[in-house]
């Protein structure tokens, strides 16, 4: 969108590390990115850290996954901005292939390894669901191809027919599923939110909206601030999410 990089994209952490501290912590939270540049990762070693991040929560782990915009980002680190979404596709079936398999191989234009191990493998079976967080007349298909699920924003604040733009992207991935005959009724729908990016109504009227369109997951964006800053959005958070359970 030009301009300078905000400086908090300086700063993340490493998602796996810190999604690792919090699933140690936790019992119950699920934890998850949002979302894993996979382009930018080696697909071995990220199957890997992967697995290990869902054998220690005890299968709670969500992997939410990318392609990047950035394209000098992307140049460091040895991929083509034009290759990144078929690396993508290449690396989440080759992952797939180490986690179910004892003895994996694959063999793509971009990701190739001849027989191989690689252990531990994931505690939910096939390995951790798979959301794609991208908007674009090409996500139907590749959710329906190689994903477990859709993650967009929600912008019904932008009065640009979100909500329209959502249940149609829900109806189109669940038609694509279907063509390859993948049960759309396992199929996850989850949106992100937040109070900033809200219609007038606000979230609690949103929420039940989002409900209706199909997602059976929202979840909030904090924002980029000190903690005791977040705290207090966190705090607001729980009271609305206590009205709804």
């Amino acid at each position: 969108m030009g301009g300078e990089l905000p400086q908090f994209y300086k700063e993340f952490f490493d998602p796996f590390i810190g999604l690792t501290a919090a699933a140690t912590a936790t019992t119950k939270l699920k934890v998850g990115t949002s979302v894993c540049l996979v382009p930018e990762h080696n697909a071995i070693n990220l199957a890997k850290t992967i697995a290990c991040v869902d054998r220690i929560s005890n299968g709670r782990f969500i992997l939410g996954i990318g392609a990047g915009w950035n394209v000098e980002e992307m140049a460091d680190h040895g991929v083509e901005l034009k290759n990144r979404w078929k690396i993508t596709r290449e690396s989440v079936l080759a992952m797939r292939e180490i986690w179910t398999k004892e003895v994996a191989q694959y063999h793509g234009d971009f990701v190739k390894f001849e027989p191989m191990w690689c252990w531990p493998k994931p505690i939910q079976a096939g390995g951790p669901p798979i959301l794609m967080g991208a908007s674009s007349k090409w996500v139907p298909r590749r959710v329906a191809e190689y994903c477990d699920g859709w993650f967009p924003i929600d912008a019904a604040s932008t009065g640009n027919g979100a909500s329209a733009d959502l249940a149609s992207g829900i109806a189109a991935i669940k038609a694509e599923a279907a063509k390859l005959g993948r049960p759309t009724d396992k199929l996850d729908f989850t949106a992100l939110t937040a109070f900033d990016i809200a219609p007038p109504g606000g979230l609690e009227a949103r929420i039940p909206e989002l409900i209706e369109l199909g997602f059976n997951r929202i979840l909030f964006m904090s924002p980029v601030a000190a903690p005791e800053k977040q705290w207090r959005v966190l705090e607001r958070y729980a009271t609305l999410i206590r009205k709804f359970i």
